[in-house]
């Protein structure tokens, strides 16, 4: 099996199962996004552990295109139980393989199933689609990190 037909899979199998969805309580955050371009949805929340170092749990809904659903499903079980720190790692990566046109390999160290999406790089139109969930789960964690600060104020 070549590598390209194998990520192919991991994203149709993340896409038809995906994981994490439905929205959850409680919550510290929440937050929607929307590609203008295509009409990709996403809603997403985040729940961080009780001194915010922690991402305890996320949950979205949302539709759209297959990458834009699969990608958001590896998000989550990228980051769930990670520190924040780790979790921003991991967003990161994701983002610079994205939107690198293809210059960017992946670390699958770093990435997990997320280094399936490495072929979508090559396609500007669907970067974003790809992007949609991660960017919310960026959004989402700052406000949940701004309101675990002003909970220990």
């Amino acid at each position: 099996m070549r590598l390209e037909q194998m990520y192919q899979e991991v994203i149709l199998d993340h896409y038809k199962r995906p994981q994490h969805r439905g929205l959850r309580e409680p919550f510290g955050a929440q937050v929607s996004h929307v590609n203008p371009v295509c009409g990709d949805e996403v809603t997403l929340r985040v729940t961080l552990s009780v001194d915010g170092e922690n991402v305890v749990d996320v949950s979205y809904d949302g539709q759209g295109c297959s990458i834009s659903q699969a990608a958001t499903s590896v998000l989550t079980e990228q980051v769930i139980g990670r520190s924040v720190g780790e979790a921003m790692k991991i967003v990161t990566a994701f983002n610079e393989m994205i939107s690198s046109r293809g210059n960017v390999e992946g670390d699958e160290d770093v990435l997990g199933d997320g280094i399936a999406f490495a072929g979508v790089a090559k396609y500007p139109a669907r970067v974003k689609c790809a992007l949609l969930g991660w960017m919310a789960f960026k959004d989402a964690l700052a406000q949940a990190s701004h309101a675990v600060e002003e909970d220990q104020r």
